[in-house]
């Protein structure tokens, strides 16, 4: 199955799914590296079948490989016991990109019937707290979260992680973000850790965060090359009023 823009820049190839109606969860590198942190653990947690990838002009010139295999960058990966679809990307996305991929992205989402789409980013703040902020894309979803994440009253969300909210929300899709506020740039498992346990609270998924709080340090050492490259990425803006903190 292969779903592509108009000016065949983006394609998504996957072997057929066996989900009906998926939980879509999906992770981009950004600040703290959120969602890719907590996408990954999601995926080694439930053992995720690799189902697929997303392709583009758009991505650098490169190749990741896991145990010496070739794999692109943007990865579909399924556990169709739960009902859940993970895309995870290993690489940031430029914002420039960012329309055209969600865009693609939101039209295979709705063709493999998503009942829902969860868009993981992190949000930066000077509190030291490890709050989760959430919104949705309807009143209804917003009822759903709203006793369980900090409601993101004001404000923007830059990046591929505002960019799939906002093309959810043309395409009448049920869509959730959640954002783990974390320090700064480098990695933050810890704020992944409160994302999954919203999302666990939401969803019922039942994901452990037990190793991934004990290997805290070692992933922040790992993965601070990468968040380097992601400095700016997916950085909501508050207006001062409403978070002092950055006045």
């Amino acid at each position: 199955m292969a779903v592509e823009s108009e000016e065949h820049f983006v394609k998504i190839i996957n072997k057929p799914l066996k989900s009906k109606n998926p939980l879509v969860i999906v992770g981009f590198p950004g600040i703290g590296l959120v969602g890719n942190i907590a996408c990954q653990h999601i995926i080694e947690e439930l053992d995720m079948t690799y189902m697929g990838s997303i392709d583009s002009r758009y991505f650098p010139p490169l190749a990741v490989l896991f145990n010496g295999i070739v794999y692109l960058p943007v990865r579909i990966y399924e556990a169709p016991e739960k009902e859940l679809i993970i895309v995870i990307s290993d690489i940031p996305i430029h914002p420039m990109a960012s329309y055209d991929i969600s865009k693609v992205l939101a039209d295979w989402m709705q063709s493999i019937h998503a009942r829902n789409i969860v868009s993981i980013a992190g949000i930066a703040t000077t509190t030291g707290e490890r709050r989760v902020f959430g919104g949705a894309t309807s009143h209804e979803l917003l009822e759903k979260i709203k006793d369980k994440t900090e409601i993101f009253s004001v404000g923007t969300i830059s990046g591929i992680a505002g960019s799939i909210m906002t093309e959810c929300y043309l395409q009448g899709m049920p869509a959730v973000i959640l954002l783990g506020e974390t320090p700064g740039p480098n990695p933050d498992p810890k704020a992944a850790v409160e994302v999954l346990n919203v999302l666990n609270n939401i969803f019922g998924l039942s994901i452990d965060t037990a190793k991934l709080s004990g290997q805290a340090e070692q992933i922040e050492l790992e993965l601070s090359k990468l968040a380097e490259q992601v400095k700016t990425t997916e950085t909501p803006s508050f207006p001062r009023k409403e978070f002092p903190m950055y006045g």
